[in-house]
């Protein structure tokens, strides 16, 4: 597992590592938390949630 590059949370989840990559390319090798990438985006925490539902339903491998 990973850590968040900006806060530094411990061991972030599959769904936040996935997600940070479908958003900011998956050549972007730093990670952030959920709270961490809602700040960098400007966005909210459940809008992020609901792209990850989004992601999942679509079938994005970066979410099984």
């Amino acid at each position: 597992m990973a850590d968040c590059y900006i806060c530094g949370k411990k061991d972030i989840s599959k769904n936040e590592i996935g997600l940070t990559a479908k958003l900011m390319g998956q050549k972007f090798k730093k990670s952030y938390c959920l709270f961490c990438l809602a700040e960098q985006l400007e966005v909210t925490e459940e809008e992020l949630l609901d792209k990850i539902e989004e992601f999942k339903n679509e079938g994005c491998k970066l979410f099984e």
